[in-house]
């Protein structure tokens, strides 16, 4: 008989996994070395160190601990080492706990850059105020089911539409409503929320900023986005 129930065969090992995760994190310069990695880029340990403002010695501790705790990977390129997040789910991940750590702020405000805060990348799809805004007109137009997990028949159909590619089959989560830590509301994530990013890129609406996440909505992109993505 299959086993239904949803507590771990192993309660204890997944007790020492949370907490051996949790303590991977638990450092302010591991968190923006995390954050920085969020462009979706591999990074020098140089680059990161500078990012996470400690010194190379300290930053190669910090980076250890991130590769251990399995948040990072470490790639060798010549006589170069990169690091990069070490999948989509820690980066969902990541982005999450940024909007829950900004809801504990009050008064809830945010240094960030209003470049930054209208458009960005999140890792592998759009974030900022555009994405959130283009959410919003998907789940009320229907494209989305109602906790934004999956694209709708229809949804799918306009994706087809437009010529965003859509995975029958796809290797990681094919849609989630991912938290924007500066807007607090939903951007459109995984596997549609990538294709998206990268029909927009394909198409010339939007320019990425090299080295930071930071992006451009161009001229012709703007009334592209009104177009096709508004009500």
């Amino acid at each position: 008989m299959p086993k239904t129930s949803l507590i771990p065969d192993n309660p204890a090992a997944l007790e020492q996994a949370v907490a051996a995760l949790a303590a991977a994190m638990a450092d302010p310069s591991r968190v923006k070395m995390l954050c920085a990695l969020m462009d979706g880029r591999a990074w020098t340990a140089t680059e990161l160190s500078a990012a996470a403002d400690v010194a190379p010695s300290t930053a190669s501790g910090h980076l250890n601990r991130l590769v251990e705790g399995k948040l990072i990977t470490c790639l060798s390129q010549g006589r170069h080492r990169y690091y990069r997040l070490a999948g989509h789910e820690v980066a969902e991940m990541v982005e999450q706990m940024m909007g829950l750590s900004w809801s504990r702020i009050s008064p809830p405000e945010t240094t960030a850059p209003k470049s930054m805060r209208e458009a960005r990348t999140c890792y592998d799809h759009l974030a900022g105020t555009v994405a959130v805004q283009m959410y919003d007109f998907m789940h009320s137009a229907g494209w989305l089911v109602p906790d934004g997990s999956a694209l709708t028949l229809y949804g799918r159909e306009q994706f087809m539409q437009r010529g965003i590619p859509i995975s029958a089959n796809p290797r990681r989560k094919a849609c989630c409503a991912c938290l924007d830590w500066s807007e607090r509301r939903f951007h459109l994530g995984g596997e549609a929320g990538a294709a998206l990013l990268t029909y927009l890129d394909s198409k010339g609406w939007i320019q990425r900023v090299t080295g930071f996440r930071e992006v451009t909505i161009t001229t012709a992109g703007r009334a592209a986005l009104q177009k096709s993505f508004s009500g």
